[in-house]
Formats: structure tokens, C-alpha cells, sequence
């Protein structure tokens, strides 16, 4: 709950919030307590958490009972299953999908007028983005749980690279997932429009997951296809990963997408905190009268 308190005469009001009422806050605590505000937000709502919980199990089952009865054994590698093949890419695709929502999230509090409210409260604003990755991230993390206990239970998944596998595979997913939460952080901080970020998430997400290895091999893409798949790179992570699921050698792989993503998250997280720190109504949709 937010309350407000006037720093002299003449002064406007300065909102004060849970942990730091009267003055400035350590870190810790502005952290703590911009961080459970974000997580009250996401799960307060049960019907919405559980639909966020539904989606990448409702994804495994349509991909894994529709393509995989199409697919054709012999193009995969032997004695490999298409859910063998199948689940480590939608660890990542999971992740891709949730991403925007952190963005989403960051734009309705710029037009609810909560960034301004924390603009006049003794709160860093970088903490405000880092609060709201880590919980969007968090979410993430429990969409891929959900995901990998319909897997194992119900259909049977075993990873061959057993438990060492499917949890590098699922670390390396929360890495890029997160570094895709700051890119939509960043696009959000700028652009300060729903609609507009909305239209570029779909234009972005879909590409990126369909235009790749995720789903199908390389090898029996068109041609122009190919060619954009080799080049995107989220098919190198979804190698990475499979190849960490199957017990396959993913040194090579799984260093560059763990350096891609890291270096996009150092690009991202800058961006962010600079087009979060312009004044309130820079950036947004002008609207007439």
C-alpha cells in the first residue's frame, strides 16, 4: 500500500511505500519489496496463474500427439523419439513465448501511473526492471517445471542424458528466456505502447521459433527456409540443448548460447535503464484529442 508525505512546506506530496516509509532504503529492501509486488501481480491472480501453467503443457500435447504421429522416424537421429527431440526445444520456446509479458507488464504501470508514483519515491529505478525479470523469470521457470512433469509422468519422456541433461538443458533455457525478458523490457521502456509492443512480439516470437531447428530437422526445411534457420539463433541454443537432453557432445554449442545471451542481456539491461529514466510521456503513442 502506498502512501504519501509532504518533505516541507510548499513541497508536493512523495509517495512512501511498504519498506521504506520516512526515508530511503537499502537495496536490500527496495529489492525485496519491488520484487514482491511483482510476484503478487503475476500469481495473485489463481485463474491466471493457472493458465500460464496450462499453455506449454496444452503446446507438448498438441506438438507431441499431431507431429509427432506425422513425423517420419527416419529422419531423426537412431533409437530417437520425436518427444526426445521434441521437449528440449519447447523449454526454450516456453521461455519465448512468456517474455513479452514482462514488457506488457512494465507499459500498464507507465499508463496506470505507477512508474510515476516510484519516479518520486527514494527507490532505484534499475531495481524496478531487475524486480520485474526475476519474477517474470521466475514464472518461467515454473511453466518449464510444469512442462517437463507432463512429460516424464503422462507420456513418458527420459532424457538420455538423465538428470545432469535435462537440468542443464532447462538452466540454459532460463538463460535465454531472461535475456529475452530484458530485450521486451527494453522495447517496453522505449516504446511505451501495448499495441505496438504487442505487434512486435508477435512479429518477433513467431520467426524466431518456427524459423529454427525447434520442430523439425534443418535438413527437410524449403531452402529459403534453411537459410533463415541456420542464421537464427535460437537454433543454436535449441541444438545446445538438445544435444545437453541427449547426451550428445554441446560444449560448442551450448558456450555460444550462453555467450550470445549474456551479451544481449548486458546490450538490453543498458538500454532498458536508460528508456526507463526519460521523462514520463516521452516515447509513448500521441494521441489527438
Amino acid at each position: 500500500m502506498l502512501t504519501t508525505r509532504r518533505t516541507g512546506p510548499g513541497t508536493s506530496p512523495v509517495a512512501d511505500g511498504p519498506g521504506w516509509r520516512g526515508g530511503g532504503a537499502g537495496i536490500g529492501t527496495q529489492f525485496r519489496v519491488l520484487t514482491g509486488r511483482q510476484f503478487r501481480i503475476i500469481y495473485g491472480d489463481r485463474r491466471i496463474a493457472l493458465f500460464s501453467l496450462l499453455q506449454p503443457i496444452i503446446m507438448l500435447m498438441l506438438f507431441s500427439q499431431v507431429l509427432g504421429r506425422m513425423a517420419n522416424p527416419e529422419i531423426f537421429p537412431p533409437g530417437v523419439r520425436y518427444l526426445d527431440y521434441l521437449v528440449p526445444a519447447l523449454l526454450l520456446t516456453t521461455g519465448i513465448g512468456s517474455a513479452q509479458g514482462g514488457g506488457l507488464g512494465l507499459v500498464r504501470d507507465m499508463e496506470s501511473g505507477m512508474m510515476v508514483r516510484l519516479r518520486v519515491m527514494p527507490v532505484r529505478l534499475p531495481l524496478v526492471l531487475v524486480a520485474r525479470s526475476l519474477a517474470d523469470l521466475a514464472r518461467v521457470a515454473l511453466q518449464l517445471v510444469a512442462l517437463l512433469a507432463c512429460a516424464m509422468g503422462p507420456l513418458g519422456y527420459r532424457p538420455a542424458g538423465g538428470v545432469s541433461g535435462i537440468v542443464g538443458a532447462t538452466l540454459l533455457a532460463l538463460l535465454v528466456a531472461w535475456s529475452l525478458i530484458w530485450v521486451f523490457l527494453a522495447l517496453a521502456a522505449w516504446l511505451r505502447s501495448i499495441e505496438v509492443l504487442s505487434s512486435i512480439g508477435f512479429l518477433v516470437t513467431f520467426p524466431l521459433m518456427f524459423a529454427s531447428s525447434a520442430f523439425v530437422p534443418l535438413d527437410i526445411l524449403p531452402g529459403w527456409l534453411r537459410v533463415i534457420a541456420t542464421v537464427n539463433p535460437l537454433t543454436y541454443a535449441v541444438e545446445a540443448s538438445r544435444d545437453l537432453a541427449l547426451d550428445h557432445s554441446a560444449l560448442g554449442a551450448a558456450l555460444a548460447a550462453v555467450g550470445t545471451s549474456l551479451a544481449l542481456l548486458a546490450v538490453t539491461g543498458l538500454l532498458a535503464v536508460r528508456g526507463l529514466r526519460r521523462p514520463p510521456g516521452a516515447g509513448g503513442p500521441h494521441r489527438t484529442p
